[in-house]
């Protein structure tokens, strides 16, 4: 699926090395490896509980895994804050938003600037020329990605005030503001109508295409999955059961039961 795309999809950017996660006696994930490709959208899928957010989790230092090794551009994330994985260049998104509804559309993007920020609590607040250089840099910076995601009209606005896809826009605009090398997309297209999916899948595929990020993402919604991702891992019961391009995935007998009504909640 690379052909003709700005950015090809290349070497292992990130790689699960037979991550196997228990909280108590309960086993959340076992023994699951798989790798996401330099600049492809990687989704991961599997019915409600099979251990996709906790695997996230895992990626960005949340939870630490019990077993196993995570490599990021060949270099070992597991054991470490989420903050240090961030700096390494991996972003999250939730499944629950997680914004400042009271803060403007411009401002919450402007969180996401906080990796790339040098200037301190004082220097900020007495208004030193580095402080404000570096200031009208990330607006700068957060104003490409407003026109970038065509919300413009709305970015002075209270986030509280907006639509619910209008939210998870600026929480992905947001996210986009850590200029992350993966960004992981915890089921971004959740509580959307068709509109608002189709609205998410072209900026996905926009922010992969133009700026060549790799995508990692979890969608319950399989047309979604299967019409924007380059491969698929697919989950049950906290083990992988599929992995591969969406017609391999589609046509598993595996996959097939796995999604019959099938709840692990």
């Amino acid at each position: 699926m690379s052909a003709g795309r700005n950015f090809p999809i290349g070497d292992p950017i990130l790689e699960l090395k037979n991550i196997s996660l228990r909280f108590g006696g309960v086993k959340a994930i076992t023994n699951i490896s798989f790798k996401v490709l330099k600049h492809e959208i990687r989704a991961i899928i599997g019915p409600n509980g099979a251990g996709k957010s906790s695997l996230l989790n895992c990626i960005n230092g949340i939870y630490k895994p019990q077993e196993g090794t995570i490599l990021f551009n060949g270099k070992v994330l597991d054991g470490i804050s989420p903050n240090v994985v961030a700096n390494n260049g991996v972003s999250r998104t939730f499944q629950n938003l997680a914004l400042f509804k009271r803060m403007s559309v411009l401002d919450n993007i402007m969180v996401g600037r906080t990796l790339h920020t040098t200037s301190n609590f004082w220097s900020v607040g007495f208004g030193l020329p580095k402080a404000m250089k570096e200031d009208r840099e990330n607006r700068g910076k957060c104003m490409e990605i407003i026109k970038f995601l065509e919300i413009e009209h709305i970015k002075d606005s209270p986030v509280g005030k907006l639509a619910y896809g209008l939210q998870k826009k600026v929480e992905f605009g947001r996210a986009l503001a850590t200029e992350a090398n993966i960004l992981m997309l915890d089921e971004p297209m959740a509580g959307m109508n068709v509109e608002e999916k189709r609205e998410m899948c072209r900026f996905i595929l926009k922010v992969n295409d133009e700026v060549g990020t790799t995508i990692v993402l979890i969608e319950h919604d399989m047309g979604v999955v299967m019409d924007i991702s380059d491969r698929v891992v697919v989950l049950d019961y906290g083990k992988v059961i599929g992995d591969g391009i969406p017609d391999e995935v589609r046509s598993s007998q595996a996959v097939i039961d796995a999604y019959l009504g099938t709840s692990h909640d």
